[in-house]
C-alpha cells in the first residue's frame, strides 16, 4: 500500500534533497525561470509554493522564516521586492511547469519551471 508516500525523495538522503531544494529555489527567484528535470520541478513547485505563499504576510517573523528554508539575504530582498508586488493578489498558483520534451543523454524528461506572473505563454 501506499500510504504517507506523497514526497518524492528524489533518490537523495535529507540533508542532499534539503540544500537541493533550497538551491534551485534561490535559481527559480534569481532568475525566474528554470530548466530541469520534470520530477525535480515537481518537488520544487511542493517545496516553493508554501514559501511564496507565506510572502504575504511580510512582517519580520515570515523573513526569518523564509530565511531559514533558502539562506540567501539577497534572494530574500528579491522575494520581497519584486515578487511581492506581483503575486499579492494572487490566490494561489504561483509557479508554472511546462514540459520540455527529453534530454538527449538518457532521455529524461525535462521541463521549464517559472513564475506565472513574469512570463506569458508565447515567450517560452
Amino acid at each position: 500500500m501506499k500510504h504517507n508516500k506523497k514526497n518524492n525523495h528524489l533518490s537523495r538522503k535529507y540533508s542532499h534533497r534539503k540544500s537541493m531544494l533550497s538551491n534551485m529555489s534561490c535559481s527559480l527567484i534569481i532568475y525566474k525561470s528554470i530548466y530541469t528535470t520534470l520530477s525535480k520541478a515537481k518537488v520544487l513547485k511542493k517545496y516553493i509554493e508554501p514559501i511564496i505563499n507565506k510572502l504575504k504576510k511580510n512582517n519580520i517573523h515570515t523573513k526569518r522564516i523564509i530565511l531559514r528554508k533558502l539562506k540567501n539575504k539577497t534572494v530574500i530582498n528579491i522575494l520581497f521586492k519584486e515578487i511581492l508586488n506581483k503575486i499579492k493578489r494572487r490566490k494561489g498558483g504561483y509557479i508554472r511547469i511546462l514540459k520540455a520534451g527529453y534530454r538527449k543523454g538518457d532521455s529524461s524528461k525535462m521541463s521549464i519551471i517559472q513564475f506565472v506572473d513574469y512570463y506569458k505563454y508565447e515567450n517560452v
